[in-house]
């Protein structure tokens, strides 16, 4: 090879003009178990920090949730950017004028159609992640390019609910799988590091959770569990358009034996398998 073979200095500097930018780090921050023990790892040094975390607030979380979001803030050397869509709660009432629809059980049968995840929490993430990359609204992001990794925060025991991004320009990551860890493995974490226990992170009224979990709500936080048996009667006959068509004409429950939240036997811990309800939740962003 000769000297002139040689890519010259102007014409590197220009190539490396043309490279894409590294991917923008972001946890999705559910404030659970998973994601606080990611979001703390970053914050000892364990794992490199990310750029910022993403709260997406249905608006209806339990108490506990917010208070210890509110804890973990402090403990984090990067920022917690909070997005909304609103209230979950009062936008899935019959009444309201749009539907927001959860994946209710049906009288007969089946379950409602699920948007909850999709509207609440994935739908405001990303457009956090735009803002965060630089992608403005309406621009398209250039072709097979990664613009940011999410960190998602599923264990060892919850594969099933890894999922790709829907976006071509988002790559979903999951670090604690990669460090082969279940959920046991992080809240043994917490214990050995001194941390606060994060709770449950899933909406009061989910219709994925377990007796064990409607039991905790009922037994603890009286006022939340009134919370979710009211807008368990709330929904009971389906959501009607102004006209009175039927969307869905059958009874809606949130407990998966079709019976009225309070009415329910909640006293055995065999739960049939309800939690893993979750498997199939819109690419595992819900109780992380």
């Amino acid at each position: 090879m000769t000297p002139s073979d040689h890519i010259s200095n102007k014409d590197y500097h220009a190539w490396l003009e043309e490279q894409p930018p590294e991917p923008v780090e972001i946890l999705s921050l559910g404030a659970g178990v998973q994601s606080s023990t990611l979001a703390l790892m970053a914050a000892r040094g364990d794992i490199k920090p990310p750029k910022a975390a993403i709260f997406a607030d249905t608006g209806w979380e339990p108490a506990k949730v917010y208070d210890y979001l509110e804890w973990l803030e402090e403990q984090l050397p990067f920022p917690v950017y909070k997005v909304s869509k609103g209230n979950i709660r009062n936008q899935a009432k019959p009444e309201s004028t749009r539907f927001a629809s959860l994946p209710f059980f049906m009288e007969g049968g089946g379950m409602a159609r699920r948007q909850c995840t999709a509207e609440f929490k994935i739908d405001p993430v990303n457009r956090k992640i735009r803002e965060l990359v630089g992608l403005k609204k309406g621009a398209r992001a250039k072709r097979n390019r990664i613009y940011a990794n999410v960190w998602i925060g599923i264990t060892t025991d919850e594969a099933i609910r890894m999922k790709p991004s829907l976006l071509k320009w988002v790559e979903h990551k999951w670090p604690l799988i990669d460090k082969r860890m279940s959920r046991n493995d992080c809240l043994q974490w917490f214990k050995k590091n001194g941390y606060r226990t994060p709770p449950k992170s899933a909406c009061i009224g989910c219709p994925y959770h377990s007796n064990a979990t409607w039991r905790e709500l009922r037994d603890n936080s009286p006022e939340e569990w009134d919370d979710a048996v009211a807008f368990d009667y709330e929904m009971r006959d389906g959501y009607r358009k102004k006209e009175e068509q039927t969307i869905l004409s059958k009874k809606l429950f949130l407990h998966r034996s079709c019976v009225p939240l309070d009415q329910v036997d909640l006293s055995t811990d065999l739960d049939r398998g309800q939690m893993s309800l979750f498997g199939n939740e819109c690419e595992g962003m819900c109780g992380v």
